[in-house]
């Protein structure tokens, strides 16, 4: 159960650092994310904004003890979708295969923690 407890809170630290990190450009509307999400994916400005909160917000969700395992399903799930669907959309625009794969290590790190989550979830009494 350490290794689980662990690995989990490594990668989900990791991970919603990462979330964090992105999302402040979007909240912002840096010149570097609005070239990238609005300018080169056709974006609009309200839903980078949005879309950014609600990314932070999950990311908190996660990271929380506290939070009820429903409303983290829920963020771990968003994740999930915001990620994919960021994918498409790159491969969507015609970029290449190096501009949109690096999305599968945030999705499978993802995948991991959720797994983890459910597996500590499991172990609580």
């Amino acid at each position: 159960m350490k290794r689980i407890n662990l690995t989990y809170w490594i990668l989900t630290a990791l991970f919603s650092t990462f979330m964090i990190f992105s999302s402040i450009g979007g909240i912002t509307l840096h010149s570097d994310a609005v070239a990238m999400l609005h300018d080169h994916l056709g974006y609009p400005l309200y839903f980078i904004r949005w879309i950014s909160a609600f990314k932070i917000l999950g990311a908190i969700a996660i990271l929380l003890p506290a939070v009820p395992a429903r409303v983290k399903e829920w963020a771990y799930f968003g994740f999930f979708i915001d990620l994919v669907t960021g994918m498409i959309s790159f491969i969507a625009v015609g970029d290449p295969i190096a501009g949109w794969a690096p999305m599968i290590i945030f999705i499978g790190v993802l995948i991991v923690a959720y797994q983890l989550h459910h597996k500590r979830l499991a172990y609580q009494p």
